[in-house]
């Protein structure tokens, strides 16, 4: 094969891909469809055509069997009236009315099967295109169905453009909240362990340990309250040092 064949070839190819892509199947089969009703509205006017030539012989003829009967009545009538010159003129125009029915009767002997050719054919392509429609209305619904399986897929997949980097920005969000949560811990370790404190709470050190033992103690005392009101024994806390109450002297 020369090379111009093969850049033929493969332009050709390359056109039908592009042709490809670009066609709409529900587009084609549209066409298609509209293009069979033409052909079909084709077929019904050249029937209506022939038809209508049929019929107009049919008349002719019937006109020409009533010229003949009346031919043959005036060439009766001319021999009862001893007029044999009419009675032949009578019998002359017979004869032309003869040879005239005879060549309609041709014509309308070869019309005829036209006639039944063109009504079964326009017969057989109503059918072809009755199914036709049905076929095409099915493949535009599963081709529907079809495209909107694949949207979905592409959707849930990510290849779509919609859902595209989907796992990206969850991934990066995974890792702001990591980040963030790493940072909460790390300050709420440091508020513990009195690296950092409230701003406004100017107390030292001393001052909050005192206070957070002072907490505990009152609260240990609520609670030898509570169990000396209940008649249980109260036990004091070992966790909770003793610590002076207010007014007492150590």
């Amino acid at each position: 094969m020369s090379i111009l064949g093969r850049v033929a070839d493969l332009f050709q190819s390359k056109t039908h891909k592009l042709m490809d892509a670009l066609e709409d199947p529900n587009e084609a089969l549209d066409l298609s469809y509209e293009k069979m009703l033409t052909g079909l509205q084709e077929t019904k006017r050249h029937l209506a055509d022939v038809v209508a030539q049929q019929k107009s012989l049919e008349r002719q003829i019937t006109a020409s069997d009533r010229e003949l009967d009346g031919a043959e009545a005036d060439a009766r009538l001319a021999v009862r009236a001893e007029r044999d010159d009419l009675a032949r003129a009578a019998l002359v125009h017979r004869q032309r009315v003869l040879d005239t029915r005879a060549t309609l009767q041709q014509a309308l002997d070869a019309i005829r099967p036209q006639v039944d050719k063109l009504a079964d054919y326009q017969q057989r392509l109503q059918d072809r295109i009755e199914r036709f429609r049905t076929q095409k209305d099915t493949m535009k619904a599963s081709y529907a169905a079809a495209q909107a399986q694949v949207k979905v897929t592409q959707s849930l997949t990510g290849v779509g453009n919609r859902l595209g980097g989907v796992d990206e920005t969850l991934r990066r969000a995974e890792s702001k909240m990591l980040g963030a949560r790493d940072k909460a811990d790390a300050m709420d370790s440091m508020i513990e362990q009195g690296l950092i404190g409230d701003p406004l709470d100017r107390r030292s050190r001393a001052e909050k340990e005192i206070a957070a033992l002072r907490d505990a103690h009152a609260v240990d005392g609520d609670l030898a309250q509570l169990k000396q009101e209940m008649g249980l024994p109260s036990l004091p806390h070992a966790d909770s040092p003793a610590l002076p109450a207010p007014g007492e002297k150590d």
